[in-house]
């Protein structure tokens, strides 16, 4: 009797830290899924809209460009002004056959968001984009984009949750407040959505301090 009355206290025991969520710490602190290091003179492509493509800065101030002159790998600007997640998409396998890419690098949504285009729409648009990506043998890195609120003209911006989402269900890498925290600071715009050359390049200062995070950049 005493060894069943003792099992019951420990399985009321572990009842009771599930419950207070002690038991998935052990989970929480794992590291996530470290990428492989792409190599100097790789070929990587940035797939986007505006502020992949530069608006607000000239060519050699883009993202892209500064990526490249920071890392030494043939980042191409698969950039383009207007584009929607479905029009990124419908690119996408083309850019896939011609570049061969090792690294893509996924920031698109913010023109979906500015239309009030449908939500789910956008993120099932996304997933597909990065799905496609790494089908076609790439990495995928994803950036979020930010939400726009009635709080973003106050200058106050965050990251629109749908990212975090996709980037933990295909176990991929995500930067963080890279977009959030330039175009919220009227110094790095060149107007309300886009950036000016300071702000593409401390965007991609940040971008390079998270593919060495993910281990997509050696050190």
């Amino acid at each position: 009797m005493n060894a069943l009355h003792a099992l019951a206290r420990r399985r009321v025991l572990a009842a009771g830290l599930l419950a207070a969520g002690i038991a998935p710490l052990a989970a929480c602190g794992r590291k996530p899924s470290r990428g492989q290091a792409v190599p100097s003179g790789a070929t990587v492509l940035a797939l986007g809209d505006s502020l992949t493509s530069g608006v607000g800065a000239s060519a050699d101030t883009a993202y892209p460009a500064v990526l490249q002159r920071l890392t030494g790998w043939k980042v191409i600007n698969g950039g383009i002004s207007g584009d929607t997640s479905a029009q990124a998409l419908q690119r996408l396998p083309e850019l896939l056959q011609k570049h061969q890419p090792a690294l893509v690098i996924v920031s698109i949504g913010g023109n979906d968001f500015l239309r009030r285009q449908s939500a789910s729409a956008t993120r099932a648009n996304v997933y597909k984009i990065c799905e496609q990506a790494r089908a076609a043998g790439a990495q995928v890195l994803l950036v979020a984009v930010p939400e726009f609120t009635v709080m973003a003209t106050l200058g106050q911006l965050s990251d629109h949750a749908m990212y975090e989402e996709i980037a933990s269900e295909l176990k991929i890498p995500l930067h963080r407040k890279g977009w959030s925290g330039v175009l919220a600071d009227a110094k790095l715009r060149s107007d309300q959505i886009h950036a000016n050359a300071a702000g593409y390049e401390l965007f991609t200062q940040g971008l390079v301090d998270r593919l060495r995070e993910t281990g997509l950049l050696a050190r």
